[in-house]
């Protein structure tokens, strides 16, 4: 390689108090997914970003219009032979609730004991930001005028909001997006200390489901008895999701699901796991989940169902004491390896329709246009190049195997452009993604920057 160690380190070192100010500014600018609204506020998001590889020394930046939001397209490559990597994340983020953040206003970004603070420090605007980091890195410790390897950045901009404009984007731009691999940055890290490389990724399938009972919502005083009551209806559905040893419940839901290999119960058996150390970083109260597996296997390997949302009647204010008309409920169904989301939404519905009851009827929306496919990282030198690099930056002995328990667009990007896809982002669970107090560690930030300019060497002497 052409860099050593320590100078990529110095380099980082030197500049870190200005990169992560520069990172703060990004943060300020409240490119939140999915609110007619803040449109404008995605295109400065975007407009900052291509101003800022344009400044980092990317010949050619252009802004991608999305269905709901614009994506920054860049790349440099002025490296004959060498290898063509394209890195995807997005720059939109989740919406807040300001009246739950405790350390700051989410769009007032604040620097306290090591993390900087804000809406999308690190879910995905600091992931995004390491990567110019290290590229300037890379620069600076090589004496190099241009990166060894040929780069492309994909920063989308509706990612939050389930992606729905990508495959269009993808098909659009398809001649300028020949690659040789995909560097996917919206992903998290199993432990600071303990640098993990992350080699698959559930999918992803939301639904709704409304139970209707009532034409309207009826005194209870009046039709108390004889009434359906669409949120008793909907409890019952939900309390048949599991089973009694915490499996999902559909027929059929597990007949594709592949079963784990011993090397990968051995991979994931490596990492250190405490229970006490996990329910502090993730704010969880206990641990649950599907009986026979582990922790993290049951985290990343094997597939899960979630209410995210439940509503009926009067959640807010004062009750009117009404049997309510409706009840609603969203799930997240994380799907793996030999799942497919359209059989998983054909089995959905039939569970429903077998379900339903208590004199009520109901509906069920499938959000399948935005639904995301599971993923594994096949055998590849790239791994063992990011494992190198990975050990170089976090300055590690070894570098463990670790899966990704959210979705995103990794399949897609995998098929459309027929390229392998690793996975290196620098999020933590105690990160507080979509959650009051999102945050960053900075200094997984500069090891994470580090390890990406280890990688454009390792992938750049290979040519």
């Amino acid at each position: 390689m052409e860099s050593d160690s320590p100078n990529v380190h110095d380099v980082i070192a030197t500049n870190a108090d200005a990169w992560i100010a520069e990172l703060a500014e990004w943060v300020r600018i409240p490119s939140v997914a999915g609110v007619p609204e803040r449109e404008r506020h995605l295109r400065h998001s975007a407009a900052w970003l291509a101003g800022t590889l344009r400044d980092t020394g990317f010949p050619r930046t252009e802004l991608w219009d999305g269905e709901q939001g614009p994506a920054v397209y860049a790349e440099w490559c002025d490296a004959p032979g060498a290898p063509t990597v394209l890195v995807y994340s997005h720059h939109d983020v989740r919406a807040v609730k300001e009246q739950n953040w405790d350390e700051t206003t989410p769009f007032t970004p604040v620097v306290r004991d090591g993390r900087i603070y804000g809406r999308g420090s690190s879910d995905a605007k600091g992931q995004v930001m390491a990567h110019v980091w290290a590229v300037r890195a890379h620069l600076a410790a090589t004496g190099r005028e241009a990166p060894a390897v040929n780069l492309k950045l994909l920063v989308e901009g509706e990612e939050e909001s389930g992606s729905a404009g990508l495959a269009a984007m993808l098909d659009e731009h398809r001649a300028l997006l020949d690659v040789d691999a995909i560097v996917f940055s919206d992903s998290l890290l199993w432990h600071a200390d303990h640098p993990a490389l992350c080699t698959s990724i559930r999918g992803m399938l939301g639904a709704r489901i409304e139970v209707l009972g009532p034409l309207t919502d009826i005194h209870s005083g009046a039709a108390s008895g004889p009434a359906p009551n669409p949120a008793i209806e909907l409890a019952r559905m939900l309390a048949q999701l599991h089973d009694e040893h915490g499996r999902i419940a559909l027929p059929g839901f597990y007949d594709d699901v592949h079963e784990l290999s011993q090397e990968r119960r051995a991979e994931l058996a490596a990492l250190p796991f405490d229970a006490e150390d996990w329910l502090l970083r993730s704010h969880t109260r206990s641990i649950g989940g599907e009986q026979g597996y582990t922790p993290l296997e049951r985290l990343w390997e094997r597939p899960a169902v979630e209410v995210i949302a439940l509503a009926s009647g009067d959640p807010d204010g004062a009750s009117r004491a009404a049997i309510p008309s409706m009840a609603s409920a969203d799930l997240s169904f994380r799907i793996v390896d030999g799942q497919r989301v359209e059989v998983v939404a054909e089995q959905l519905r039939r569970w429903v329709d077998a379900t339903i009851g208590g004199g009520c009827a109901v509906r069920l929306e499938i959000q399948e246009e935005v639904a995301q496919q599971p993923y594994r990282t096949p055998e590849t030198p790239l791994v063992d190049a990011l494992d190198r690099a990975m050990a170089a930056g976090f300055g590690a002995e070894r570098v463990g195997r670790m899966g990704n328990a959210g979705g995103g667009p990794t399949e897609l990007l995998a098929r459309v452009l027929d390229a392998p896809v690793v996975f290196f982002g620098t999020g933590l669970v105690e990160d507080n993604w979509h959650d009051s107090d999102e945050s960053a560690s900075i200094a997984v930030l500069r090891a994470g920057a580090a390890t990406l300019a280890h990688l454009w060497d390792e992938l750049g002497s290979t040519r």
